[in-house]
C-alpha cells in the first residue's frame, strides 16, 4: 500500500514559505505570540510520520538551529549533489538523489506508512510528481511583500478537497486539504 504523503508548514498571508535569503524572523517573531503550551498539531503530527523528506535547503537551515529537532526520526535529504551528515546524525538521516515517484514507492515498498515532505521545491516537486496527498497550511497574518513561494508552477491545476480549518486566538488560521486525485470515492 503507497505510503501516505504529507505537508505540514506555516506561510505569510501572501503565501511565502521564508524572505528571499531563506530568513524566517517574520514566523520568529509571530511565534511569540503563540502560548507556551500550544503548537498548532505540530506534536500529534510528527508522531504519525515514519520519515521525514526535506530539500538540502531545508536540511541546512534546520541544522543552522543548533539543536536537531527531530530526534530519531529518520530524515531523508534531497540533493542531486553529495551531502556531509555529520557523525551524530548518520544514525536518522540519509541521503537521496532519488526522484519523488521513485523515493515515495521505494518507502512505500520498505513499510513506510506516512511521509511528511518538506521545504519549498521538495513540496512542488512532489506536488508534481502526485504524489502528496494532504496539505496542512498555516497562515500567520503577516504580509513579507515579496520571499520563497510554498507553490511554483504545476503542470495542470490540482483540486483540493477542503477537510477542516482552525483559527486560533493568536491569529493563525490552519487549513487542512486533501489533494482530490488522491481522495477515496
Amino acid at each position: 500500500m503507497p505510503a501516505k504523503s504529507s505537508v505540514f508548514i506555516a506561510t505569510s498571508l501572501d503565501g511565502y514559505i521564508a524572505r528571499p535569503d531563506g530568513s524566517l524572523d517574520w514566523l520568529d517573531q509571530a511565534n511569540r505570540s503563540v502560548p507556551a503550551e500550544e503548537d498548532c498539531g505540530y506534536h500529534a503530527f510528527m508522531k504519525s510520520v515514519d520519515v521525514l523528506v526535506m530539500g538540502r535547503h531545508t536540511y541546512e537551515t534546520v541544522r543552522s538551529f543548533g539543536n536537531w529537532p527531530y530526534g530519531n526520526t529518520p530524515v531523508i535529504v534531497l540533493s542531486r549533489n553529495p551531502l556531509e551528515i555529520p557523525d551524530e546524525l548518520s544514525s536518522s538521516v540519509s541521503h537521496s538523489s532519488e526522484s519523488p515517484a521513485d523515493l515515495h514507492r521505494r518507502l512505500s515498498n520498505e513499510g513506510a506508512k506516512h511521509l511528511y515532505i518538506d521545504g519549498g521545491t521538495t513540496i512542488q516537486e512532489f506536488l508534481r510528481a502526485g504524489v502528496i496527498d494532504e496539505l496542512t497550511i498555516t497562515v500567520i497574518p503577516v504580509l513579507i511583500g515579496s520571499g520563497i513561494p510554498l507553490f511554483g508552477s504545476l503542470p495542470h491545476d490540482i483540486r483540493l478537497i477542503h477537510r477542516n480549518t482552525t483559527s486560533f486566538d493568536f491569529g493563525f488560521v490552519q487549513s487542512t486539504y486533501q489533494v482530490q486525485s488522491n481522495c477515496e470515492a
